[in-house]
């Protein structure tokens, strides 16, 4: 009698058997494994969130030490405060009391130059007499420059016994008993009815080169249109008013060479000048 015929097993039916077999195990275990391979990567990312706060807390308190101990030196330790013998003055000229400026200065010393208030300082030397403008800077680490320009006097007015010493914009720079020899002797009264005859003189004096200002020894003008200066050497020299001076500087210097036995120049029309 015949046996009976056993089913024939096929190697791929096991291996597809053995696959299902190892991804059911597999699928039990991955959640458990999933969850614990993601709970250590957030462990470790707010590690080094935590670690990099810290950081930038230290980087910053740092920063603060650094900046504040920076402005206590700067604005208010002695290491950098104002020492006399660092304050400088120049331009004082002959009119300035570089004295006076100095003293200014050097009030505030022991203060941190950083606060030293440089613009009050420069409106109190403003304030002396002679001063034009001034510059006040500060020189690290414990100076102060103070560069002046003066306001020098170009002649001198008969003033009550005295002589007043005028800039070229009629500024006082100064008194004296008698006028001084390198300055021209203007003769106009100091009062407001004369003011524009002053104006117009002081601008002929101080469009005169220095060659021709030095021969000049006597100014007049009646009005603000009839200036006229004496030269040292007798020759009277009529400008008219205060338009075309450079014009007019030219010519008189000129005719000055050319007409040497001329007693008489009179430029108030430059193109047309006339001598006698």
């Amino acid at each position: 009698m015949a046996s009976p015929e056993r089913p024939t097993r096929t190697p791929g039916r096991s291996l597809e058997r053995a696959a299902g077999r190892a991804r059911g195990a597999a699928s039990a275990e991955s959640p458990a494994r999933v969850s614990s391979t993601m709970a250590d990567r957030l462990a470790e990312r707010s590690a080094m969130r935590r670690h990099r706060s810290w950081r930038t807390v230290v980087a910053v308190v740092l920063v603060a030490a650094l900046v504040g101990g920076a402005g206590w030196v700067v604005g208010w330790s002695d290491l950098l405060a104002l020492e006399s013998g660092e304050v400088t003055v120049s331009g004082e000229g002959s009119t300035v009391d570089a004295d006076a400026v100095r003293a200014l200065v050097v009030a505030a010393a022991g203060t941190p130059l950083l606060r030293v208030d440089t613009a009050a300082m420069q409106s109190e030397i403003l304030a002396l007499r002679g001063v034009k403008d001034v510059t006040v800077q500060r020189s690290w680490p414990r100076g102060i420059d103070v560069v002046l320009t003066a306001r020098e006097p170009v002649a001198a007015v008969p003033d009550r016994g005295r002589y007043v010493l005028l800039d070229a914009e009629g500024v006082r720079v100064g008194t004296r008993k008698a006028a001084p020899n390198s300055l021209p002797v203007v003769s106009v009264p100091l009062d407001d009815e004369s003011a524009g005859s002053l104006r117009a003189a002081l601008a002929v004096v101080a469009a005169l080169p220095a060659e021709l200002a030095v021969e000049v020894e006597q100014v007049s003008a009646q009005t603000q249109d009839d200036v006229e200066t004496v030269l040292r050497d007798g020759v009277s020299v009529r400008w008219g008013g205060q338009g075309s001076l450079a014009l007019k500087v030219e010519v008189v210097q000129t005719l000055r060479e050319v007409a040497e036995d001329a007693g008489v120049i009179d430029v108030s029309s430059p193109e047309l000048p006339v001598t006698r």
